[in-house]
């Protein structure tokens, strides 16, 4: 009878114990590793289904499509975005060398250079400039958020020299490109697709299976740690300032190819638009967690959110700002409690 007792009386508890599934689930949400890349792809899919559910058209698979195509530019700057935060730190000047991009392939075009001159040229000239960023940032200590400031107001400033007025784009090159769309699965892609798509697979590679990929969590987990273990600190920082500044070179050459111009004031504010893509896509801003691919999910919540807005008609397009900006609170208090719960 005592036997029969005890059972009875561990039966409720048992009975509320989470199963080993739920358990599962929950430590997947809490894990700061995965848990934000996982909300992140819940809300896109929510947002989607919201979507079709409201809207004649919206379950088009050519929607998703035309996200990448609208946001290219800003996949490639949320991907050298994420190499930096991921190191705890933070580029303002990605939208500015962006539109300093867009102005040297106008003026450069304009005056008759090759393409095979004209591209190259703006890359490495916004990697040096990303590299000088990273000197600055390790070598004389100063922090990123007023190096990169500084860096934002230089290439804004430049772009002014070069001309206070938009430039149009006739040449071949930057027409052809821009007007081609390719067919993939049976859906209509831009090359800037194709070029955004490759940079995400190489950032990807680079990350997860390279030592230098595995230096940058490091640092962003612990800077002094990874001094004390011998880890190359100085190089890969300066390194990753340099990664920022080509992609922000890219993406201004795709950000030519889709306007077709350039223009002082293009890509005003864009750099916010990054960082939040980067944070919603779940890396952390004290860095050593997160993922490119969650950075891409972020930028395609973004661009989910214009397109509801756009396909409900009677709302303006400041309501985007508004709802970006409260996903952005909520997805910086959930990095705050998973930060202290790993701490």
């Amino acid at each position: 009878m005592t036997l029969t007792r005890r059972r009875s009386e561990s039966a409720p508890v048992n009975a509320t114990r989470p199963s080993s599934a739920l358990r599962s689930i929950r430590d997947a949400f809490a894990n700061p590793k995965y848990g934000p890349i996982i909300g992140t792809a819940l809300l896109l899919v929510g947002m989607f289904a919201y979507g079709m559910s409201q809207y004649r058209g919206f379950s088009n698979p050519q929607i998703v499509v035309n996200l990448l195509i609208d946001n290219a530019h800003l996949v490639v700057l949320a991907v050298g975005m994420t190499f930096v935060i991921l190191t705890a730190g933070i580029d303002l000047s990605v939208g500015a060398v962006l539109a300093l991009a867009t102005m040297m392939a106008a003026s450069l075009a304009q005056s008759g250079a090759p393409a095979g001159v004209v591209i190259p040229l703006i890359l490495v000239s916004t990697t040096v400039l990303g590299l000088l960023v990273g000197v600055m940032v390790h070598y004389f200590d100063i922090q990123p958020f007023i190096a990169t400031l500084a860096a934002m107001f230089l290439a804004r400033g430049l772009c002014y020299v070069i001309s206070a007025k938009s430039i149009s784009i006739d040449a071949p090159f930057f027409t052809v490109l821009g007007q081609t769309r390719l067919r993939l699965l049976g859906l209509s892609v831009t090359p800037s697709v194709i070029v955004a798509v490759a940079i995400v697979i190489v950032a990807l590679v680079v990350l997860r299976y390279t030592r230098f990929g595995r230096t940058v969590y490091a640092i962003g987990g612990s800077e002094a740690s990874s001094r004390l273990m011998g880890l190359p600190v100085a190089r890969t920082k300066v390194i990753v300032y340099a990664i920022s500044g080509f992609c922000s070179g890219l993406a201004g050459v795709l950000y030519t190819f889709y306007t077709l111009s350039g223009y002082a004031l293009t890509a005003v504010g864009t750099e916010l638009d990054a960082i939040a893509a980067v944070v919603i896509g779940g890396t952390l801003l004290t860095g050593g967690y997160g993922s490119v691919l969650g950075s891409v999910l972020g930028v395609l919540v973004l661009g989910t959110i214009q397109t509801l807005i756009t396909f409900d008609g009677s709302l303006t397009s400041w309501w985007t700002k508004i709802f970006i900006g409260a996903l952005l609170l909520i997805f910086i208090v959930l990095q705050k409690i998973l930060t202290l719960r790993r701490g």
